[in-house]
């Protein structure tokens, strides 16, 4: 996405009374490609309403009336979709159960994440839907005039991305707090235990006076690493979702017949699997978040 390009176009002319070159006409033209921003289209009592976050809403109201329609079908007997579904259910499972290790972590994580990867997964293809970012109207920004599209992918703003990573990354702690309990998950970060290990094993192992410091100090270190997680993730799915509606416009503009066809279809399947690298991430950090380290 680029800001909008100002181009003035001066017409210059002789005067035939004093023969000075002078301006006779401005011409202003307003060009709009991709923004790093969501461009903001209505304000609800000084509440902005982003193009994005009506993208995401849409997301949100196609799952749940879609979940809707599902939960009065559901038969004990499984047939037609039903059993399709179920073949999606098992195989995610199945996948799961490589990272964690356990059918029972699995079954209790899957709620939560696959519930990240549909709505990032229906958020990076509904940015490939014909009017996405080309269906809006004309805006004044900075004293100009610039178009802003009423749609745009919920994934392709770093707010939405940021969002989710934050909430993936919390989540992550609330497990671990609940499944090792405050104490002992607050001391795999601040390490106050091995602290006060040293005076009581100083005598039998002398060797703690270098070893605990040293624990405390990657727990620290574990700190930073949590900041980076919500960094990494958001910036991950922003980056190439984002890169990748800027290579389709892109194409578009060369040549807008034929030429974009093939890369929609690497865009369908570069959504795919960023939906499920960003959910497969979320569940290794539960993973780590409620495993007990005894070493």
């Amino acid at each position: 996405m680029s800001n909008p390009v100002e181009q003035h176009n001066e017409v210059q002319g002789v005067s035939e009374e004093t023969g000075a070159i002078g301006v006779h006409e401005t011409q202003t033209k307003s060009e709009h490609g991709h923004t790093l921003y969501a461009e903001e289209v209505a304000n609800v009592g000084g509440f902005p309403i982003t193009n994005s976050m009506i993208n995401t809403w849409m997301v949100v109201v196609i799952v749940l009336i879609f979940g809707l329609f599902i939960r009065k079908r559901i038969k004990e007997v499984p047939t037609g979709l039903q059993n399709v579904l179920e073949m999606i259910v098992e195989g995610f499972l199945g996948i799961f159960d490589s990272v964690t290790g356990s059918r029972h972590k699995s079954l209790q994580f899957f709620p939560f994440v696959f519930s990240f990867f549909i709505l990032i997964l229906l958020n990076n293809w509904m940015g490939l839907l014909p009017g996405i970012g080309s269906i809006g109207k004309m805006v004044t920004e900075n004293g100009h005039e610039v178009f802003a599209p009423f749609f745009r992918g919920g994934t392709a703003d770093l707010n939405t991305t940021l969002a989710l990573a934050i909430i993936g990354v919390v989540a992550s702690h609330i497990f671990g707090v609940v499944a090792l309990g405050w104490w002992k998950y607050f001391n795999k970060f601040v390490n106050i235990k091995a602290l006060l290990d040293i005076p009581k094993k100083v005598m039998k192992d002398p060797t703690v006076l270098i070893v605990n410091p040293i624990h405390v100090f990657v727990g620290l270190i574990e700190i930073v690493g949590e900041i980076a997680k919500v960094a990494s993730l958001s910036f991950r799915l922003f980056g190439n979702v984002f890169a990748g509606e800027v290579l389709l416009a892109s194409m578009a503009a060369i040549l807008a017949f034929g030429l974009p066809i093939p890369f929609m279809f690497m865009e369908v399947i570069v959504g795919v699997i960023q939906a499920l690298i960003f959910a497969m991430l979320i569940l290794a950090y539960l993973t780590m978040s409620t495993s007990a380290e005894d070493h």
